[in-house]
């Protein structure tokens, strides 16, 4: 029998200071260097390879979570609040140049407003944090790669600007519906 003071292996844990958590945080330091080196000195490589950093940081947050046991509470929280901060941030920038970047802006927007609210609702009721599920991850790692594909390619020719935004608004859409089930289900039990 498991005692109270022991937590097994793949139950998150309620520690703070983490390699994990450190991570996240680093992250959320990138996002006014991210906005500085783009919009302050229009310095848009730069700006894409700290977005590149904060990209990567997020992926090694995660395998040391899992693979060292570090995932905690804190840090289902922390993760992807520095995940949209980060993206929310990168797609302002990038609507300068590129307007239909408003699309997933908003629509990551209201995904994550929904999110929040049923998440609270769900710890409140159940006392546990929903973690992220793999359609989440994969409008993440999509999102990314059109806003990588829209930094270090000012030029891209419109039609792939557009198929690929769209491809992006779809797979939020997708994420959001699924997630909303979840939640939705795990709030009615």
């Amino acid at each position: 029998m498991q005692n109270q003071n022991q937590i097994r292996k793949d139950e998150p844990s309620n520690k703070i200071i983490t390699i994990p958590n450190i991570l996240s945080l680093f992250r959320l330091c990138l996002i006014p260097v991210i906005l500085w080196l783009y919009l302050g000195q229009q310095r848009n490589l730069l700006a894409g390879c700290v977005l590149v950093l904060s990209g990567v940081t997020d992926i090694v947050d995660g395998l040391i979570a899992r693979r060292f046991h570090m995932v905690s509470d804190l840090g289902k929280i922390l993760d992807p609040i520095a995940d949209k901060l980060t993206q929310a941030a990168m797609l302002l920038c990038l609507l300068i140049s590129f307007p239909l970047m408003l699309f997933p802006l908003l629509l990551m927007a209201c995904k994550e407003l929904f999110m929040a609210v049923t998440g609270a609702l769900i710890i409140r009721k159940t006392g546990m944090v929903p973690g992220a599920v793999w359609h989440g991850k994969a409008a993440t790692v999509l999102l990314y790669a059109v806003m990588l594909l829209h930094v270090f390619w000012q030029a891209v020719p419109p039609l792939l600007s557009i198929a690929s935004i769209a491809a992006c608004v779809l797979m939020i859409t997708l994420s959001f519906l699924l997630y909303a089930i979840r939640n939705l289900k795990l709030l009615c039990q």
